[in-house]
């Protein structure tokens, strides 16, 4: 509790103001999109507490604050507030800033668990969301890539998913305006059939990549640990750099 009642009294940073010291092209934002391991299950622990230097979150007003955790907090479509704990978002920040100096992260975290990949289609509350706080942020930063996390929802029926994940590439790329915007999916907990098909991504869409759940250790059925969330985020930096060295 007082470490949510000490960040609110941290000052935003309005969007037509910019990130004050942090020219726009110097300024990477993410759109992390997904369900409930996107949105964070994984529980705080004291080491992830506390803002993360050079990283931003997109907030409720759609302006950028320093960021902490949890990163879903500002989410317009998330489940209640005492929901959202460690997301992959905060290790892939700290990752992709470790690799590059003289840059900030900008990250809109906006997901929903439970949800079905047919709920993120063109037109949807959830999709409509995503694309306009993504747009909201181009005003301080620079729209770099997409983490999506989901699939647990439609695990059942495995055979369906790769051409509703393409279909939902092509219409952020299309709606942003950027049509090689790098993109990342990540795999789910103990789902081979879904999971393969995730795996096929990178060979169907061009700019592309996969953070693969393989080892990584869940508390329940669905949701990852501390430990594996912030490898799964770690993963999820290295695929898109990868995916960056491609794109540019």
């Amino acid at each position: 509790m007082f470490a949510w009642m000490l960040f609110l009294c941290v000052a935003p940073l309005g969007a037509e103001e910019g990130v004050k010291g942090v020219p726009k092209e110097k300024l990477q934002v993410y759109l992390l999109i997904g369900q409930s391991n996107m949105a964070g299950r994984a529980p705080i622990t004291a080491a992830e507490e506390g803002v993360l230097e050079r990283c931003y979150l997109l907030n409720a007003k759609d302006e950028f604050e320093p960021a902490e955790n949890p990163l879903n907090r500002y989410s317009t479509v998330r489940k209640g507030p005492g929901m959202q704990k460690l997301n992959p978002g905060y290790s892939f920040a700290k990752a992709m800033l470790e690799k590059e100096e003289g840059v900030s992260i900008g990250l809109v975290v906006n997901a929903k668990g439970g949800s079905k990949i047919e709920e993120w289609g063109k037109g949807s509350h959830f999709y409509k969301e995503a694309v306009r706080r993504a747009k909201e942020a181009e005003k301080s930063g620079t729209l770099t890539g997409v983490l999506w996390h989901q699939g647990e929802s439609n695990s059942g029926k495995p055979e369906a998913y790769l051409g509703l994940l393409e279909e939902l590439i092509e219409n952020l790329r299309e709606d942003l305006g950027m049509p090689e915007l790098p993109f990342v999916a990540g795999q789910i907990n103990g789902k081979e059939a879904i999971n393969g098909e995730i795996e096929k991504l990178p060979e169907a869409v061009p700019f592309t990549g996969v953070a693969r759940s393989e080892g990584l250790v869940a508390m329940d059925q669905w949701h990852f640990d501390t430990k594996s969330m912030k490898l799964l985020g770690e993963r999820y930096a290295e695929a898109m750099r990868k995916v960056m060295g491609k794109a540019r």
